[in-house]
């Protein structure tokens, strides 16, 4: 029986509860059908974990963690395009990827634009990405690539720790070809690194926010969902505090929710309960540089370092045990490391800011990745949104917003029907 059999002629009003980056690519896609929607934001603005907010140490606008779109992440690229953003990303004209290992200072390039040159790379490595391309769902991409290859320390694990947050020993090797597959397995034209002019909410949120508003969408903020009531296979009511909302018999629920507060919602359903963090620290440098920089880091606890004019932001993933430390060791131990990959002379710590997420994303593992759960749910009313959803993509931006997309692709087939 088609879950959504119910619907009828009658009105139909979509609740988004979410205003995160899952959240708004559901609304965005959403609005070509012309349906009532309501967003329900538990805080008091949109964006979630990808946003960008003025810091007052720093005295500068930055992002909230460090991103890096492909210009293969179509998904990404088409929701830009509906918000009309596509021209506040900047494109790099090469698919290169500058790298730089922390202990002995050797410096190499990955370009995809020329012939996929590959350092320290022959014949011998070609195993490995054939082994990696057929993984079974159960391989970790430790047992999958030979360890022991300088390509392996110099491309595969960074790219492996950065893409699905998660060691090489735990993480998924199919959900790492996944994504290798729709990027360098395309060539140069999918693999050009696409970097935010001015911050991740001038390019992904403000502009979604503003076309939802011209579009007649309802953002509600300070609106956190306390409860779900669920009867007769549906979802019935929704409690907003004190405010409770009952649905009508054709409203369609869309939990575009981190994992911990959906799994507080919908306690029979079993989710993925591992999680890695992610640390992100952001220094004031001695001057300001022209041109958007990145640049991927080895041998040292630094993985990537993004540069935009005087702001040097630093991306650790997987970083479990870093997260333990105080803020202070982190800013002491990070900020060497800056200084080495830029080139510049020693430098007193200078005004900084380090951003903890102990909860970055779920363990993307075998076993975990399993545990994620479809768009549709045994609720015939109720949908799922969010990187931690079945995509058949790691949790990243291109993964939240191709959850979104999902679950309104859902409703939108459905309306076709009617």
């Amino acid at each position: 029986m088609d879950c959504f059999n119910f619907w009828n002629n009658s009105a139909v009003e979509v609740h988004i509860i979410g205003a995160g980056l899952s959240g708004l690519a559901c609304a965005v896609h959403l609005t070509k059908k012309n349906l009532p929607i309501t967003i329900y934001e538990a805080t008091d603005h949109a964006g979630g974990r990808c946003r960008s907010f003025f810091d007052n140490v720093l005295e500068r606008k930055i992002d909230n963690g460090n991103h890096l779109i492909l210009s293969g992440n179509h998904q990404a690229k088409a929701y830009m395009q509906a918000i009309n953003s596509l021209d506040s990303m900047f494109q790099l004209t090469q698919a290169r990827f500058p790298f730089l290992d922390l202990k002995n200072g050797d410096r190499w390039s990955v370009n995809t634009s020329r012939r996929f040159q590959l350092p320290d790379s022959s014949v011998l490595d070609l195993p490995s990405i054939i082994k990696l391309a057929w993984a079974s769902e159960s391989s970790t991409v430790a047992e999958i690539m030979n360890t022991s290859r300088p390509l392996y320390k110099k491309l595969w694990e960074p790219l492996c720790v950065s893409i699905l947050n998660t060691a090489p020993e735990d993480a998924s090797a199919s959900l790492l070809w996944s994504v290798l597959r729709q990027t360098f397995g395309r060539g140069a034209k999918a693999c050009r690194p696409c970097i935010a002019k001015n911050g991740l909410s001038e390019s992904l949120i403000d502009p979604a926010l503003k076309l939802l508003e011209q579009k007649g969408v309802f953002i509600l903020f300070n609106k956190r969902l306390k409860s779900l009531c669920l009867r007769d296979g549906r979802a019935i009511a929704l409690t907003f505090g004190r405010d409770k909302i009952y649905l009508g018999p054709n409203d369609i629920v869309i939990l575009a929710l981190p994992i911990s507060a959906t799994g507080e919602l919908l306690p029979g359903m079993r989710f993925p309960d591992q999680h890695n963090s992610i640390v992100n620290a952001h220094f004031i440098l001695p001057r300001k540089y022209k041109s958007h920089n990145f640049l991927g880091l080895i041998g040292g606890v630094s993985q990537w370092l993004f540069v935009r004019q005087d702001i040097a932001s630093v991306t650790v993933s997987a970083a479990d045990k870093l997260i333990k430390k105080t803020n202070k060791k982190v800013a002491h131990i990070l900020w060497p490391e800056v200084l080495r990959a830029l080139d510049l002379k020693k430098e007193t710590l200078p005004p900084y800011r380090i951003i903890k997420e102990k909860h970055a994303t779920i363990a993307q593992t075998p076993e975990q990745i399993r545990l994620r759960p479809n768009a549709q749910t045994e609720w015939s009313n109720l949908l799922l949104a969010g990187d931690w959803t079945n995509t058949g993509l790691p949790a990243t931006i291109e993964g939240a917003i191709t959850s979104g997309h999902r679950a309104a692709e859902v409703i939108c087939r459905q309306q076709e029907q009617i």
